[in-house]
């Protein structure tokens, strides 16, 4: 097994710590992982992504040029990762914010409103929650239960009051994520 993913957004969108937090829950599961932020001085409001390899054999390196899923959570995103993504490989993205949704069809392409969700139910904080939800409905590569250990180790024990909300907003993107 080995899944080569990049998620990308706008900085403030959780982008780095969604990466951080599933590297973190595979590594507790005993997976081989690599993760690699990589972000400007811009880093509240400009471009930010992060690879995340999760393989169950040694990774020979971090650096990729194409990955097995790529989560994009804006247009520059978009308009930069679609075209990495690997043939069968997924496309998942938050409809809010791209104007020029995905159009390759040798990809699997899946839409999750997690913007507008997050919103709805007053749960701004759980936005890349809702995405990492979404995305373990779509490859279930790591448990729900290591994702919230490795919450409850990642944030800070001052947030810890927000896992039940955390959790809530991963269920709830397994339900809201379709095919695009």
């Amino acid at each position: 097994m080995k899944q080569e993913i990049i998620i990308s957004g706008f900085g403030g969108q959780g982008v780095l710590s969604m990466g951080k937090i599933l590297a973190y829950a595979a590594l507790m599961e005993g997976k081989e992982v690599s993760w690699m932020p990589a972000y400007g001085p811009e880093q509240r409001g400009g471009t930010a992504n992060v690879t995340v390899i999760i393989s169950s054999t040694p990774i020979s390196s971090p650096i990729l040029s194409s990955y097995d899923t790529a989560i994009l959570l804006n247009q520059p995103s978009v308009d930069k990762f679609q075209p990495k993504v690997k043939e069968g490989g997924t496309l998942l993205f938050d409809g809010f914010g791209i104007l020029d949704k995905p159009t390759r069809a040798d990809i699997h392409s899946f839409q999750v409103a997690a913007m507008e969700t997050a919103a709805e139910l007053s749960m701004m904080k759980c936005f890349n929650m809702f995405v990492l939800g979404a995305f373990l409905k779509l490859h279930p590569i790591v448990k729900i239960e290591s994702v919230m250990k490795a919450l409850r180790k990642s944030l800070p024990e001052r947030h810890h009051h927000l896992l039940p909300l955390n959790e809530q907003a991963i269920l709830k993107g397994m339900e809201i994520v379709k095919p695009a």
